[in-house]
């Protein structure tokens, strides 16, 4: 088959452990799934779960031990981090049942949900999309993927983010609003889950600006860490 231009690379992820990398099909995010940060974001409650969705070009790898770098995004004076546990898809399916729903995940990984905070608020108040905020360039960095079998109890897990050596996000896994599972049954009742879909799970309280220079150091217990540079 041929072309008018040449086709972009595949993009794709680390594994632990392994050769071969894991292809990326789409990325699924998780609006306002941890409490406190609902509550810093103005809300309250358990309101049903949304989705919001970033291009695969969003995806930032990063190797075991190395530190990746993002550009300071245009058009933002306030690029906020989120610090998240990535689920990532090995067996696709439609409505999946939360009880079944751990069979169709391949690995776990660290990752952020790089946001233009002013960007996303404006278009909040207009009732527009906020694709601008969400869905850009490098807007999505990730580190290696854990098969599930070596990634320990992930739905206990400990959760935090340092910037330049201090604290700004700190939780567990288990303040999920919505946990692992039913994430994954209201997902899949809107979309075929496919394998190579990722899902950003939500982030903790603590979201706050970074600028340039700065050194962000993520983790997800048993996951290993996420060391991103602000370029």
């Amino acid at each position: 088959m041929s072309y008018v231009f040449a086709p972009a690379p595949t993009v794709s992820v680390p594994v632990v452990g392994r050769a071969e990398r894991f292809p990326v099909h789409r990325v699924y995010c998780v609006g306002r799934n941890y409490e406190e940060h609902a509550k810093e974001m103005g809300f309250t409650g358990r309101e049903p779960p949304f989705f919001f969705l970033k291009p695969a070009d969003a995806v930032v790898a990063v190797e075991a031990g190395q530190t990746g770098s993002i550009a300071y995004p245009t058009l933002t004076k306030n690029f906020h981090h989120e610090i998240e546990l990535v689920v990532a898809i090995g067996t696709g399916g439609r409505n999946i049942k939360a009880a079944d729903a751990f069979k169709h995940i391949y690995g776990y990984a660290v990752g952020l949900d790089m946001t233009r905070r002013d960007l996303q608020n404006d278009m909040k108040k207009q009732g527009r999309p906020w694709c601008i905020g969400k869905a850009f360039e490098q807007s999505a960095p990730i580190g290696p993927i854990t098969p599930v079998a070596d990634a320990g109890d992930v739905p206990n897990a400990e959760i935090w983010l340092q910037v330049n050596g201090t604290d700004r996000q700190r939780s567990n896994v288990s303040k999920l609003i919505w946990n692992i599972g039913e994430t994954i049954e209201h997902l899949s009742a809107a979309w075929d889950l496919q394998p190579g879909d990722l899902i950003y799970s939500g982030t903790p309280e603590g979201v706050a600006a970074v600028v340039q220079g700065d050194t962000l150091v993520g983790s997800v217990g048993g996951l290993g860490t996420l060391t991103i540079k602000v370029a």
